[in-house]
């Protein structure tokens, strides 16, 4: 039993945290940059430990790194050598860790310990723009094996307690990343979560039905699931993803907010995610968070219900929760 069926045998719905370069633009940090919020692993580390905190406070159980963006390349153009790059994606599994010491210490380590997951995003991300929600990339199963296998061996040596393969556009790109946790012999468990166009249909328009189907046969996928995804498609994936899988359901959409390109601005009403959190339970859904727009408010709504946490702002440093990040993923 690996560590995320122990917690799941323990409680029925383990709650997953929220938007982490929302949360960093509401408290004055700009991710507008190529490495978006991996840029704040060297600039405000302090303010990433201080972010992971609240979502604990909230009531999450399970972190995601900074690391969404953050690849050796993408910290190398930037000016650092390979060996300093390496630190910064290890670093932001150890600012998580560290946060949840943190949280330990204040409840006087009484509570159940939460789990650190690496966030593995997809090779569209990297490219930085936008190709991670349409999944039309021009490289191979082969080019994004070798393009994943560098980050997950460095993500492996930080041990992370789950790894967080996550906004996945395409198939293959799942399909690369259980070849490299093979090859590498990488046993940390993993989710793979997909972006989704539609109630059926990943980014790259194949069947999330597939999707579950092929991973339900490999080890190596611990859970699967969507995310950056908009909320009112989830509970209809869930029921598809379950004909085909028994593994644990993982889903963390978005606000229920769109970016609207031509004005640069956010349009829509954010869901309330107490209420959707429940319908996603109710569908099949056993880890439960949110993406895009999403704050420790939502957190702290979902676990309001799933294990009675208390109100965010009850002396939790509350803030107003803000931002314009065109960008889509559980780290925006």
């Amino acid at each position: 039993m690996n560590v995320l069926e122990a917690r799941l045998a323990a409680q029925d719905v383990l709650v997953l945290d929220g938007a982490l370069a929302t949360e960093l633009e509401a408290r004055g940090f700009s991710v507008d940059d190529p490495l978006w919020s991996a840029k704040a692993l060297f600039e405000r580390p302090d303010l990433v430990r201080e972010i992971h905190l609240d979502y604990l406070r909230a009531g999450a159980d399970v972190l995601t790194s900074a690391s969404y963006q953050a690849t050796v390349a993408g910290f190398m153009r930037r000016g650092f050598t390979a060996e300093k790059a390496a630190e910064l994606l290890r670093r932001s599994v150890r600012l998580a860790q560290e946060a949840r010491d943190l949280y330990r210490a204040e409840r006087g380590g009484d509570a159940a310990v939460p789990l650190v997951a690496a966030s593995v995003g997809p090779y569209g991300a990297y490219l930085a723009d936008g190709s991670e929600y349409r999944g039309d990339y021009e490289v191979d199963e082969e080019a994004l094996t070798a393009f994943h296998a560098q980050r997950l061996r460095i993500f492996a040596s930080a041990a992370p307690d789950l790894l967080a393969c996550e906004t996945l556009p395409c198939l293959h790109e799942a399909c690369a990343i259980v070849r490299v946790l093979r090859a590498e012999g990488i046993r940390i468990p993993a989710y793979f979560s997909f972006s989704c166009r539609d109630g059926a249909h990943i980014s790259d328009g194949t069947e999330v039905a597939a999707c579950a189907r092929v991973l339900d046969a490999m080890p190596e996928a611990a859970a699967i699931g969507v995310n950056c995804t908009a909320p009112q498609y989830v509970s209809d994936l869930i029921h598809t993803m379950r004909q085909e899988t028994n593994k644990p359901i993982v889903v963390y959409p978005n606000s229920g907010e769109y970016y609207d390109a031509a004005t640069q601005m956010w349009r829509g009403t954010a869901e309330d995610f107490g209420a959707r959190s429940r319908e996603y339970a109710a569908a099949g859904a056993r880890i439960i968070g949110g993406c895009c727009r999403t704050t420790p408010r939502d957190t702290a709504a979902i676990a309001a219900w799933v294990k009675g946490g208390r109100k965010w702002g009850d002396g939790d440093g509350d803030r107003a929760h803000g931002g314009s990040s065109a960008r889509c993923t559980s780290d925006a």
